[in-house]
């Protein structure tokens, strides 16, 4: 594998002109947005495929309709919306492109995440571009070396999607304290200038999020750009302002729930795309000329279609107790956020299991789908 320096884009940066003239558009606005999105992803799905990143049509897209801005805060030109916008949003984007839809939700979630450090960090990345696009990856890895007012870093972070579209990058690393010894594992905040891509990402389907592996060489990184792990888990961020509900969301239950949006949208894709096969399908080596003739196959689409809505109340549930807590200022204790992980899971399971179940059913009918959404199901 070669490395290659990280080039975000080849063109100047330019405000992007938002689809409409409300500066700042209501959650729905948004939700309604990232569905009018879905022919155009859905076009260039093979592309996306075959280039293994997303083609400047698709990102240039989603950036006008603004789909990119939304975790970011109002002060820097974002819009700052709920927790359960941010997945609908997804949900609705993955009904065209299942790749477009989780770099989407990797994206932004790491934006939420670089909102999270002191106004210093944050200014950094969107004072000169409010459209700057945060990529990472979470696991703690590669080496440090303390140096006057930071640490000097090292190494390697796999599968970092959307970082081909990135101008900054949040990765997993050692903290140490004054003695160099490692005290802690922090969340650090990169420039994508002063990293290179390693291209890792060579799979079966999902191709299209560029999950490729980030590469950093003796990177100095100043201390206030470090966020420790072990005070986030806790809800301790080290932003100054504490007042923005937003920003106060439980950490790892909020960094679970992002994961579910590409799931739910596929599972709906995957039942809506064989339903509307169904009345001109036969079922071989049987009687029935119509799928929709079989009993069986209604029940079949019946416990598909329960499996579906189960893992959208599931997920719904939790992200919607994530976003109130926050909004109250009550931080979750430590059994209320495994309870939100778990469920979560269990959401994205049955998701999962709408068409895993129902292979024989769902797998003739799946042929019209591109091969990254349903590799991303099954």
């Amino acid at each position: 594998m070669t490395v290659t320096e990280q080039a975000p884009s080849t063109r100047p940066y330019a405000p992007p002109q938002l689809p409409c003239s409300q500066a700042d558009p209501g959650e729905e606005e948004l939700v309604s947005r990232a569905a009018g999105l879905v022919p155009l992803l859905a076009s260039h799905a093979a592309e996306t495929e075959r280039l293994r990143r997303l083609p400047d049509t698709v990102i240039d897209a989603v950036q006008a309709a603004g789909l990119l801005r939304i975790t970011i805060p109002r002060r820097f030109g974002g819009y700052q919306v709920s927790l359960e916008t941010k997945v609908r949003v997804a949900a609705e984007l993955a009904r065209g492109c299942g790749s477009t839809s989780w770099t989407v939700s990797l994206i932004n979630v790491c934006n939420w995440f670089t909102a999270l450090y002191p106004e210093r960090a944050q200014h950094d990345v969107w004072a000169g571009n409010p459209d700057a696009k945060v990529a990472g990856v979470f696991a703690p890895s590669g080496n440090a070396q303390r140096a006057d007012g930071g640490q000097v870093v090292s190494g390697e972070w796999a599968w970092a999607s959307g970082c081909l579209h990135a101008d900054w990058a949040v990765i997993g690393i050692p903290m140490l304290g004054d003695d160099g010894t490692p005290v802690d594992a922090g969340l650090a905040l990169v420039p994508m200038a002063e990293l290179s891509i390693k291209d890792t990402w060579f799979t079966a389907g999902m191709r299209g999020t560029g999950s490729n592996t980030l590469v950093a060489q003796d990177v100095f990184i100043p201390d206030y750009r470090v966020m420790s792990f072990t005070k986030a888990f806790e809800g301790s961020y080290p932003r100054e302002d504490k007042d923005e509900a937003l920003y106060r969301s439980a950490f790892m239950p909020y960094a679970t729930a992002i994961l579910a949006g590409p799931q739910l949208g596929l599972a709906r894709t995957a039942f809506d795309l064989v339903l509307a096969k169904s009345a001109r399908r036969g079922i071989a080596y049987t009687v029935y000329e119509r799928q929709t003739d079989s009993p069986g196959f209604r029940l079949a689409m019946a416990e598909a279609a329960l499996r579906i809505d189960s893992a959208y109340l599931h997920a719904l549930r939790v992200i919607r107790d994530i976003d109130a807590s926050a909004a109250h200022g009550a931080y979750p204790d430590y059994l209320t956020r495994a309870h939100a992980r778990a469920t979560i899971s269990h959401a994205i399971t049955e998701a999962r299991v709408s068409p895993e179940t129902n292979a024989d059913l769902f797998g003739s009918a799946l042929v019209g789908l591109p091969q990254h959404n349903v590799t991303a199901l099954v």
